[in-house]
């Protein structure tokens, strides 16, 4: 039975042109016996933006969910995406979905044993690019750990900025109110009041004193 294709072109910029892959995409194809059935051309599209920024691409993906062709032909690895990666996870999506891919610059044709071969060899790189990464991550977290830097999330504020919104709050302001008069987002001001209550709670505490809320202190 005649294999239904589908051609993926992507240029990066409005100055270049697809002409020259669809046309050699639509020559290997009429060489091999397939029907090319739909074109899906990106312009003027970075190869390193996701699938929601390259519109055909999107549609090439849930055409390919609906099983209309057989087989996705492009010109080249980085006409898909930039990320090793990435096209590992797309072509487990086309497989899952029974649909091959042919890439004429590498020569992969997943329709034959040696390009199935070739996509489980690629697994293996993926799998070994992950490691590579994060391996990196956390020889920069050691590093800086080493050079004293502090990690994780930054502290909200200085005490000026923590005074003042404590300030705000005892006078009677909304968190809303307050944020927006300190320059905070409400989640940090939040923070701050929360913070100041485990503050005051330990002081209590510390010193033998049964309520907080009898003595003498601002309500925060």
């Amino acid at each position: 039975m005649t294999k239904r294709a589908a051609i993926y072109a992507r240029v990066s910029t409005d100055q270049q042109t697809t002409r020259n892959q669809i046309d050699k995409l639509r020559e290997v194809a009429a060489a091999k016996g397939w029907e090319v059935v739909a074109e899906f051309i990106d312009e003027g599209i970075s190869g390193a933006k996701g699938r929601d920024k390259r519109p055909q691409f999107d549609a090439l993906h849930r055409a390919a969910v609906r099983s209309e062709f057989d087989i996705i032909m492009s010109w080249s690895v980085d006409r898909l995406g930039r990320s090793l990666q990435d096209l590992v996870g797309f072509l487990s999506e086309l497989q899952g979905n029974g649909v091959d891919l042919f890439l004429y610059q590498q020569d992969v044709n997943t329709t034959t044993p040696a390009g199935k071969a070739m996509f489980q060899m690629m697994g293996v790189f993926a799998e070994f690019e992950r490691s590579i990464i994060q391996d990196r991550v956390n020889a920069g977290l050691d590093r800086a750990r080493a050079q004293g830097k502090t990690l994780g999330r930054p502290k909200v504020g200085d005490e000026q900025t923590e005074a003042r919104v404590l300030e705000l709050r005892a006078e009677g302001h909304s968190y809303r109110q307050t944020a927006r008069m300190a320059g905070l987002s409400v989640g940090k001001v939040q923070r701050i009041v929360k913070e100041a209550k485990a503050e005051k709670m330990d002081v209590y505490v510390t010193k033998g004193l049964d309520d907080p809320d009898n003595h003498d202190v601002v309500e925060v």
